[in-house]
């Protein structure tokens, strides 16, 4: 018998495999678009951490058939997820041939990153690695995106959030967390977002 629901398919589990989503992390970022009105056709959107594919397959499908995504992540996507207007680059978003790679196919209307890291178990660890990967998104976001672009990454909630939202309302005209429907009950995860980067 499952421990918790981590252990077993939900509602959102099942849906994303009938409509043909890599993982269930496709309804998170279909909440924040429809709130925030982040996604347009013939946007440059780069999807930071987009193993398995989720959120590259939704961008495609919204923008359809227009502009382009590129996406990054360590791990490849899963085989499904393809389209003519997309480029995966494998590699460390750390790396300077990879920010180089990412750089030379911007600059983006929109970047997101649902990227988590390899959690222990312990929160305070987690929350820090967690903090370090929406740094380095937020970096990423202050570089490449342009003018009036927008940005979402996925947080662990802990108590530097606020100070991340400040950095971010430097960058932003405006910058809150949301945490959407499709996260887990019992899960500490929510989402910054950041919108019309300032010029």
């Amino acid at each position: 018998m499952a421990k918790n629901s981590y252990e077993k398919p939900d509602y959102w589990s099942q849906k994303a495999f009938s409509e043909g989503y890599p993982a269930r992390s496709v309804y998170k970022l279909k909440e924040i678009d429809e709130k925030f009105g982040m996604i347009k056709k013939n946007y440059t959107v780069l999807d930071l951490g987009a193993a398995p594919g989720s959120w590259t397959t939704f961008l495609l499908r919204t923008m359809d058939g227009t502009g382009k995504v590129v996406s990054c992540d360590l791990n490849p996507l899963a085989k499904s997820v393809k389209g003519d207007n997309l480029t995966f680059i494998q590699g460390d978003l750390n790396a300077p041939e990879v920010r180089s790679q990412i750089k030379a196919a911007g600059p983006y209307d929109l970047v997101v990153c649902d990227a988590a890291p390899k959690t222990t178990g312990n929160r305070t660890v987690d929350t820090a690695r967690s903090e370090q990967l929406v740094e380095m998104a937020v970096w990423y976001a202050e570089a490449m995106l342009k003018n009036g672009g927008n940005f979402a990454v996925k947080i662990f909630q802990n108590g530097d959030q606020q100070a991340i939202l400040r950095k971010m309302r430097e960058i932003f005209t405006s910058a809150k967390g949301f945490k959407p429907e499709a996260c887990r009950n019992e899960s500490f995860e929510t989402y910054l977002i950041g919108i019309n980067k300032k010029g």
